[in-house]
Formats: C-alpha cells, sequence, structure tokens
C-alpha cells in the first residue's frame, strides 16, 4: 500500500542543477538519474519548495580561490571545516540553472543559497555559520505546513543538511532515498545517513508514494 501524500505536505528539492549533473563542474555520479523520478513524485504534491545553489565567482568555498589548494581537500574557517569544491553553480551561469528536464511548473518557492561570498551554504534552512536563515522554517510554519520530504542531489551534504535542519526546526522529515544522489567524499555518504538516522529522519523508496 502505498502512503498517503496529504495537501499540506512537502517536497523539497534540493539542487537539481546544471553543475551537479553529468558534465557539469561538480557533477554527482548518475545525477540525472534522478530527475524523471522527481517529476513524478512531484506530481502527488500540493507543495514543492526548489533549492538553488547561487553562488558569487569568488566564493570562499571554491579551491581556486585558495591558491595552492585542490578540490575536496579543506581548510578551517570561523565556523568550522570547509570541504573546498570546484567552481559550481556561479550566479548567472548556464551550470546554476536548474535541470533543463526538471518538470515542476507547480512549485511556489526557489531558496537561493550560498550567495553570501564568505559562507558556504548546504542546507535549505541555514548557512553554514549556523547564524544566517534563509526563512524557509518561517515560510512553511505560517503556511502551516510540518510533514516534509527531501530528494535531490547531492545526498550527503546539501539533502542531508536539509533534513537535518528540517528535524531541529521542528518539521517531520522523510528522505525519498533513490530520488537522491550522493558524492561520498571520503565516507560522507555513510556519515550522512548515519547523523539521519541518529536525528529521527525518515528514509523512505519512491515506491512507497508511487505504487
Amino acid at each position: 500500500m502505498a502512503l498517503s501524500i496529504y495537501p499540506d505536505d512537502v517536497l523539497i528539492v534540493v539542487d537539481v542543477q546544471n553543475d551537479f549533473l553529468p558534465r557539469g563542474n561538480l557533477a554527482v555520479a548518475d545525477g540525472d538519474a534522478i530527475i524523471p523520478l522527481i517529476n513524478r513524485l512531484a506530481k502527488k504534491f500540493t507543495n514543492v519548495v526548489l533549492t538553488q545553489d547561487w553562488h558569487p565567482a569568488d566564493h570562499i568555498s571554491f579551491a581556486s580561490n585558495h591558491p595552492g589548494k585542490a578540490p575536496f581537500e579543506t581548510i578551517e574557517l570561523t565556523y568550522g571545516t570547509q570541504v573546498l569544491w570546484p567552481d559550481h553553480c556561479v550566479w548567472q551561469t548556464r551550470g546554476a540553472e536548474l535541470a533543463d528536464k526538471l518538470d515542476i511548473p507547480h512549485a511556489q518557492l526557489i531558496i537561493r543559497k550560498g550567495y553570501d561570498r564568505a559562507v558556504d551554504s548546504y542546507s535549505a534552512f541555514e548557512e553554514a555559520d549556523r547564524l544566517s536563515r534563509t526563512g524557509l522554517s518561517s515560510y512553511l510554519r505560517e503556511r502551516g505546513l510540518s510533514q516534509l520530504y527531501v530528494v535531490g542531489l547531492a545526498t550527503d551534504y546539501c539533502v542531508g543538511w536539509t533534513a537535518l535542519d528540517g528535524v531541529v526546526g521542528g518539521f517531520d522529515v522523510t528522505v525519498i532515498e533513490d530520488a537522491t544522489r550522493g558524492i561520498d567524499n571520503a565516507g560522507s555518504l555513510d556519515r550522512a545517513w548515519a547523523d539521519m538516522a541518529d536525528a529521527g529522519v525518515k528514509r523512505i523508496a519512491s515506491r512507497q508514494i508511487l505504487d
């Protein structure tokens, strides 16, 4: 029996953007494979929120802005350890655009994150300094929405952080596993799933909604 999706449930579609797809600057393996599935899932939801990485070219998380550093190395910033990434999702570039095949015309909100050059941002709720809020929590509460389903890219970073912060914010959060893909940088995928399980994030397959 399929899970029931109610009119006040929310699908959060995380960072399905060109730079995270094959041939993108920070490609997630099989990132494009989840798009048809996300489109199908979205049709079950009245409420859909999209997120979009949106960086200036001089963003602090880009390895290119740290001489002598390579992508996937880390540095220490005032808010903690920062993974350095290839340049990606630079605003007003093709790589930052939502994927062409993403077909969710009824999505009501796009949350752009990572636009502050000095702070990285994985979560749809708050930036990596854990101080700067996106406003998503207030938006959801004002509309009386509390049950969240999360899909998108990448499982071990933006999806995982969004799910964890959703729980902290008092929301009931479920990740639809096969509608996500991970980067898996040095074991990050297993750690993300363990952290989500410890926090009470539910983990389901899309068939539990679609069948």
